[in-house]
């Protein structure tokens, strides 16, 4: 403790936070944690407990962000007046980037006309159905281009989508004065006390074949079912898991189906209109700590619990097949395109994404027929190398070497 005064077997809660008790080791961690997450070029509005809370995490941010901008981020609260105003307003013109986040308490809940919020992150608690349905329909705003939005939720606030109210029509709640920053007791230093980060908590699935899942449980993700319904990660594996037998039959079969990219595109696009698609299964993706691993390796995992490898791993295989099956130009092409894959991730290995990646190796079409051959052998290039990405440990010790064209 460094200052203040702990009383004495109370059980503090959310809504002590930032009102009753401060621990801004825990705010820097909550806003490490979605600045990880978002775009952030993307507009955001992060709903604080108090006005004196909205000022810390807007320092947090700005201290933390990538944009060397220091207007990067901005509090917008009822005693910012003319200036928070003129904050509002450039926050609300889609023509400009700047402020990207605003930080508010109660201000901002309503009445706030910005299409464009792609991110609404919550760290307090929202106590009523009608404050609930008003923050998030800041995010609920038609922008183009804008097809989702993305709720970051600190506070448990997601049970309120379970709320019968929910589907009710939204009302206007009434104005509350922000509450008057708390006088600070003098300081009374007693020395600082650390404690260690928490290691990461994983919880274990296991689905209908027997075998387990290990998901990761530092932040709890939502999904959503067709009919509407909140699904929890667990539920989510689940469902892929009893879905995926309509798309492959084995692991054999999916490999071959991952290592073309046109049976990929429709694999991805079949899995998308069942309600899987790409930002669900990198959702996933995150959730099974598979981050710096392929698309690939959430389905081989829910599947058949294979352990995911990372996009620098499969690489790193890939090349050892690859030095023995192609010659030194097209080496160093497929070289470049697993660097981009490994940087990126499986979308680089796209066929729309042939020709920008020729033109930022070779700078020309044309300097890149010299050294791989006619557009015909460079899309049979491209394509085919994949299949080493995805073959098995198995096959590859069985067939070391092939001739070299």
């Amino acid at each position: 403790m460094i200052e203040g005064e702990i009383e004495t077997g109370k059980r503090y809660v959310e809504t002590d936070f930032n009102r009753v008790i401060e621990i801004k080791a825990r705010e820097a961690h909550r806003v490490r944690l979605f600045l990880d997450q978002i775009d952030q070029n993307e507009k955001t509005l992060v709903f604080c407990a108090s006005q004196d809370h909205a000022l810390a995490v807007r320092d947090l941010i700005n201290q933390m962000k990538a944009s060397p901008d220091p207007n990067y981020c901005q509090r917008v609260t009822a005693n910012d007046g003319a200036l928070g105003e003129q904050h509002l307003r450039d926050f609300q013109d889609n023509e400009k980037s700047i402020p990207a986040i605003l930080t508010t308490s109660q201000k901002l809940s309503t009445g706030v006309d910005a299409r464009n919020i792609r991110n609404i992150v919550l760290m307090r608690p929202i106590n009523t159905m009608i404050e609930f349905k008003q923050i998030i329909g800041r995010g609920t705003r038609l922008y183009d281009g804008k097809d989702y939005f993305t709720i970051y939720d600190f506070v448990k606030a997601y049970h309120h989508f379970s709320d019968p109210e929910w589907d009710g029509e939204p009302m206007q709640p009434e104005a509350k004065p922000e509450p008057k920053p708390r006088p600070e007791p003098p300081p009374e230093p007693l020395g600082t006390t650390r404690e260690p980060r928490p290691p990461r908590q994983r919880i274990k699935v296991k689905l209908a074949d027997g075998k387990e899942r290990t998901i990761q449980h530092m932040m709890m993700t939502s999904f959503w079912h067709a009919d509407g319904k909140p699904m929890s990660a667990q539920q989510f594996m689940e469902m892929l898991f009893g879905r995926l037998p309509e798309f492959f039959k084995n692991e054999a079969e999916l490999r071959a189906l991952w290592s073309d990219p046109e049976t990929r595109a429709r694999l991805l696009q079949g899995l998308a209109e069942k309600g899987f698609g790409r930002e669900q299964l990198a959702e996933m993706q995150r959730i099974i700590d598979a981050e710096k691993s392929d698309i690939f390796d959430v389905l081989a995992h829910v599947a058949y619990a294979l352990p995911p490898l990372t996009r620098e791993e499969r690489a790193a295989r890939a090349k050892a097949a690859v030095s023995t099956h192609f010659n030194s130009p097209r080496q160093a092409f497929i070289d470049f395109v697993l660097a981009q894959y490994v940087k990126v991730g499986v979308e680089e290995l796209d066929m729309q994404k042939l020709a920008p990646l020729l033109t930022l190796r070779y700078h020309s079409i044309s300097d890149a027929k010299l050294d791989l051959g006619q557009p015909e052998e460079i899309r049979g290039l491209f394509a085919g190398f994949q299949k080493y990405l995805y073959q098995s440990p198995e096959i590859s010790r069985i067939f070391p070497s092939f001739p070299t064209t």
